[in-house]
């Protein structure tokens, strides 16, 4: 099964006036995945890691890529010190893990998703499942959907998702 059909999520529809910003800057000004996400006030923890592991040459690369982006409120849920810890060198692989858990090769938009098991690029599957319209990705809400990128899309997520 191709990747870029991987997922299909209908009946939700992107209706934040946030995505419709960052689709038409990302759109018009061919930002990649972590410009787009850089770009965007509720995106510092998760740009934070990403450069801290090294990751950003990998999400500048033509892709595509489908990134399930926990919010800075998504990584304040996790227990007091845990980002901290994270974000330390002798952690770096452990980080590398989690965020790469985060992420889907190929582009899949909102209209393309089901309830399936994804594989991420670190190689364990998302659980994705649809219910009564709404999407989660393993135990995190999917809260605004198709915010798109040159070399990929963002599907925003209300908590950060853990591999086993």
């Amino acid at each position: 099964m191709k990747t870029n059909r991987i997922l299909t999520l209908t009946g939700i529809v992107a209706t934040s006036s946030f995505l419709g910003v960052v689709n038409a800057e990302s759109k018009a000004t061919g930002k990649d995945i972590v410009a787009v996400a850089a770009g965007k006030s509720s995106f510092n923890t998760l740009v934070a890691a990403v450069k801290s592991t090294g990751l950003v040459k990998t999400l500048q690369r033509s892709g595509p890529f489908t990134v399930f982006a926990p919010t800075d409120e998504a990584f304040a849920k996790l227990p007091k010190g845990t980002v901290e810890d994270f974000l330390k060198p002798e952690n770096s692989a452990k980080l590398v893990a989690i965020l790469t858990y985060h992420v889907v090769a190929g582009k899949v938009m909102a209209a393309d998703v089901k309830t399936m098991k994804a594989k991420t690029v670190n190689g364990h599957p998302l659980d994705v499942k649809i219910t009564q319209g709404h999407v989660t990705v393993d135990n995190a809400k999917v809260v605004a959907t198709d915010v798109a990128a040159s070399n990929g899309v963002i599907h925003v997520i209300d908590s950060v998702v853990l591999p086993n």
